[in-house]
């Protein structure tokens, strides 16, 4: 019995171990070994994996305020911190000779700031034609390749101002349908679409707060060998989106005896009405091996209308009260990814530039400028980043990066010059 025991526990607890592996542990010519076989298959479904990224940040002044792990606290400028902490549980049922047919995913955050929900989703397959699937829970949209590129596989610490900004934390309540052929000679093999509705104001709301749904969609080609070394990819997202405006204050840039100002429009028909969220995306990946490892291209850029608060060009997690105004802002931003293998694929350099400009009305002589009414929300930034990382082992990643980051000049106090808000950090992620 104890024997029996000590062989289930090894099979269970082994998740990263080979098939052949458990196979040679198991005598299938008694009847013990039967049941071990059955246990495997079992468990064979369920997949653990994880992982966790303490890091330290060096940031050029106390109290920056910071798009890579949150502001500082007012008397500091580095700080060691658990950025993430990561368990995921996947678990798929195959339908016996038409393959995976359920598949339900849980997966949650935890770090010195709390314990989070971060994936809690279910998917069915279809098998007769092995062409749709069905999504529904707690997903990331299917909106851009960066926001869609998982953190534990992503280069740069965190993704770009404009990722956060519009869709924080990524992730939303919905239900998505999936075209995505499972048979590897079908002629659209690599051809990927996803359409959904989301409640919209993702995981900064705890529920959602108005009857109005975001409609997102994405059509990729997946990643398609141009030739034996070369290997291309692109996409076009679309969200179609918004949410009540429950006060009657509506704001939009306008031209007022020679300046760019913000103008209110209060009237009452406005109250009811839904406020703009319109974004177009489009992104590409070239990727191109050599025989030291690869070179990889990425670009994505991204534009449209966002309607926000007056301080804030972040998607609101909540409705506004009856004296704050909806600003609608046209907006657009970009990143650019240089990737390239240093001697051998364990050694790699990344650059990275994005921008995101989140008033493209309004250049930066116009914010702060006398008789008007523009803010600090209102200032364009642009990001260079510099990293080193190096692949030790499967299971332990370092990152060393460095962010140039520059603002807009403009007559606003504090920000007539480039804002000192550099950054430095350097990680580990280990993994399983």
């Amino acid at each position: 019995m104890r024997r029996y025991f000590a062989i289930a526990l090894l099979i269970t607890t082994s998740y990263g171990a080979k098939s052949q592996f458990l196979m040679d542990m198991v005598d299938t010519t008694t009847n013990m070994g039967k049941g071990m076989l059955s246990i495997y298959k079992k468990y064979d479904k369920l997949k653990i994996s994880g992982y966790v990224q303490p890091e330290f940040q060096l940031a050029a002044s106390k109290g920056t305020k910071s798009f890579n792990g949150g502001d500082f606290a007012a008397n500091v400028n580095n700080r060691f911190t658990l950025r993430r902490g990561r368990m995921r549980f996947d678990y798929v049922h195959f339908a016996e000779g038409k393959g995976p047919s359920v598949q339900f995913v849980f997966q949650f955050d935890g770090s010195e700031r709390g314990f989070f929900a971060r994936d809690f989703w279910g998917r069915v397959m279809e098998n007769q034609f092995q062409l749709f699937s069905f999504t529904m829970g707690l997903f990331a949209r299917p909106f851009s390749y960066e926001l869609n590129l998982g953190s534990g596989d992503r280069e740069s610490p965190e993704r770009g101002r404009m990722s956060q900004l519009l869709m924080k934390t990524e992730r939303d309540l919905g239900a998505m349908i999936s075209f995505e052929p499972r048979n590897k000679d079908h002629v659209l093999r690599y051809l990927k679409i996803d359409a959904g509705l989301f409640n919209g104001p993702g995981l900064s709301a705890t529920a959602d707060f108005d009857s109005h749904k975001d409609f997102i969609s994405r059509i990729g080609l997946k990643p398609f060998p141009i030739s034996k070394n070369i290997i291309f990819s692109f996409a076009g997202s679309w969200l179609n989106g918004g949410f009540l405006q429950n006060t009657k204050y509506v704001y939009t840039i306008a031209n007022v005896q020679g300046n760019k100002t913000f103008i209110v429009d209060s009237s009452i028909t406005n109250k009811g009405k839904i406020a703009p969220r319109k974004y177009y995306g489009i992104d590409a990946q070239l990727k191109m091996k050599h025989s030291w490892g690869f070179t990889e291209l990425r670009a994505e850029f991204i534009t449209g209308k966002q309607t926000a608060s007056e301080n804030s060009s972040e998607t609101p997690g909540a409705l506004f009260n009856n004296t704050e105004g909806y600003y609608i802002r046209k907006f657009n931003g970009a990143y650019f990814y240089f990737l390239q293998h240093l001697v051998n694929t364990k050694h790699q350099l990344a650059i990275k530039y994005d921008w995101f400009d989140p008033n493209t009305a309004v250049k930066g002589k116009d914010i702060g400028k006398n008789g008007t009414n523009i803010n600090a929300t209102n200032i364009r930034y642009n990001t260079l980043g510099l990293g080193y990382i190096y692949y030790a082992t499967e299971n332990l990643k370092f990152v060393l990066w460095y962010e140039r980051i520059t603002n807009e000049k403009t007559q606003l106090t504090g920000y007539t010059t480039d804002v000192k808000d550099d950054m430095f950090t350097c990680r580990l992620q280990f993994k399983f």
